[in-house]
């Protein structure tokens, strides 16, 4: 099988699907781009910032992708990448992009509150309480993960500490002169991405070297500050700007795979059962981005639906995002399926799904006449950046979630603990600690705590779609693949890990979490529950 066809098969279905299957769902919703976001009504200068379209596509897929996309498809190819493939195409379109947009939507009519908020509003205090529970202990782990992902890039890869520093600058500075200088978006892009790709270029020049733990440090230590600034002058453009490393990336793969025409080496299918893992439910959860990710719903309502300018443009930012995403996970597949077995293996030993994806992508973009060294480099350059995204989008989220938590009225406080400072301090230091001490004894949880996320999501929206007279069905049976694939893999994740003692009571915790709260929703699709609402 050609990968081209591959390739050139998930971008027209996906061209499609938006133009067809997200247009449709926009107008069932009835998004409406008269009705003024929360980003104007509740503008605030540090996290309701009205975005132009562009730029909070940036923000959004840089803070979505990360390395979920590339190294979920590439882990789950033991069971043949004609599995793969199908998840992502089918995935993305049914699955994630109803899921993302949907996020985006109801946070945006929900004053740019998280899910949590719309759980309240939907099925109750007591619905909100488990959930933010649970996805602030979930963003923990992430920030956990993150964190030591980052720190060990730094360390492996010198030059990239150095570049990503000097991104942090760049973005400091465009996000000053484009908001506050009134210089142009299309000449501030041009000159910021040429400074952009000239970071990449001086931190080869210049790399840093500081052991891990010393990274870790200064990463908490970013992340805090990262959390609490006016998002115009750091997340958004850094974001913005970041993403065309990943545009770039995309592109080169894409031209590098035409040129090249590799054909896929990797059996198609191998087995239901490999090495203990059974394709349903491990499939599922090890795809999640570019697919369909639990973590897209809190980016989606938690920082993005913030900015939304418009409601126009939750359908490219929010349906957009995650095709674009899907694209991305193809190409990944197709780096893992053009090698064969052999050299799959060897990679995947000697590096993790990453040195997989650099490997191909760079011998791809061979095919056009750039060093394979320097493609590489540049590959895991673009992977880390998007790692760091990942990291500090995560702990802005996690604060949302805490704030959130404590708050009972339809504004946020800022006294005591929902205090952004203390907020965000508190998520640090318990996250920083868990980077520290322990992470990896619940790490194998992620996959399904991550589409456990995904599955109370569509949940939540079913119910609130319901609530306010607007189509649901395109929810249902996502909800409900999800929730089977997510609790067969906790009942797994019990049963194979009863020595490890910590893990076997955080998987027993969301498999009740789960339940209660399927149990609230269909009691508030009968309309047994006395429906709290917490805006007019």
């Amino acid at each position: 099988m050609s990968a081209v066809i591959l390739i050139f098969i998930s971008v027209v279905l996906f061209l499609v699907a938006y133009v067809t299957y997200g247009a449709s769902l926009a107008k069932k919703w009835g998004i409406d781009e008269s009705i003024k976001t929360p980003a104007h009504r509740l503008a605030d200068g540090v996290d309701y910032v009205p975005a132009k379209a562009p730029v909070l596509l940036g923000h959004h897929f840089s803070s979505i992708a990360g390395a979920g996309p590339i190294v979920g498809p590439i882990t789950a190819a033991i069971f043949g990448w004609v599995p793969v493939f199908l998840w992502i195409i089918i995935g993305s379109i049914f699955f994630g992009g109803v899921h993302d947009m949907g996020s985006l939507f109801a946070s945006v009519r929900n004053d740019g509150k998280s899910i949590g908020e719309v759980i309240h509003t939907t099925i109750g205090d007591k619905g909100k309480k488990l959930f933010a529970i649970f996805a602030w202990l979930t963003l923990l782990l992430v920030v956990a993960a993150f964190t030591n992902i980052v720190a060990n890039t730094f360390v492996s890869v010198p030059a990239a500490a150095s570049s990503s520093l000097m991104f942090i600058v760049l973005a400091i500075i465009f996000g000053y002169f484009v908001y506050r200088r009134g210089v142009g978006l299309g000449l501030g892009t041009l000159i910021g991405v040429v400074a952009l790709f000239a970071c990449v270029y001086l931190g080869t020049l210049f790399p840093i070297s500081l052991s891990r733990e010393a990274w870790m440090l200064i990463l908490l230590a970013y992340i805090f500050v990262a959390s609490v600034t006016p998002v115009w002058i750091l997340l958004q453009p850094r974001d913005y700007l970041n993403s065309f490393l990943l545009y770039a990336m995309l592109i080169g793969g894409l031209v590098g795979v035409v040129i090249m025409r590799p054909s896929m080496q990797l059996a198609p299918v191998t087995s239901f059962s490999v090495d203990k893992a059974t394709l349903f439910p491990i499939l599922f959860v090890t795809v999640a981005c570019g697919a369909i990710s639990g973590f897209h719903s809190l980016v989606g309502s938690g920082t993005t639906s913030k900015q939304i300018d418009s409601e126009k443009d939750i359908r490219l930012v929010g349906y957009g995002s995650m095709l674009i995403e899907g694209v991305l996970a193809v190409i990944a597949i197709v780096t893992a399926g053009y090698i064969g077995a052999d050299k799959f293996a060897e990679l995947l030993a000697n590096g993790g799904p990453v040195n997989v994806f650099s490997d191909g992508l760079g011998t791809f973009m061979t095919s056009f006449g750039m060093p394979f060294a320097a493609a590489k480099s540049f590959t895991a350059l673009a992977i880390s950046a998007f790692a760091l995204t990942s990291l500090d989008t995560a702990t802005r989220l996690a604060r949302f979630i805490f704030q959130e938590f404590f708050t009972s009225g339809d504004e946020i406080s800022e006294k005591g603990i929902t205090n952004r400072y203390a907020s965000t301090g508190i998520t640090v230091a318990v996250g920083g600690g868990l980077a520290f001490f322990g992470w990896a004894q619940i790490w194998p949880l992620f996959g399904s705590a991550n589409q456990l996320l995904a599955a109370l999501a569509l949940l939540a929206l079913a119910v609130w779609l319901k609530e306010m007279g607007k189509e649901y069905k395109q929810i249902i049976i996502p909800m409900f693949f999800m929730f089977a694939v997510t609790l067969a893999a906790l009942v797994q994740l019990i049963f194979t890990n009863r020595s490890n003692y910590v893990l076997l009571i955080f998987a027993i915790a969301l498999f009740i979490l789960a339940i209660v709260l399927i149990q609230q929703s269909i009691s508030a699709f009968r309309g047994e529950n006395k429906i709290q609402e917490t805006q007019k």
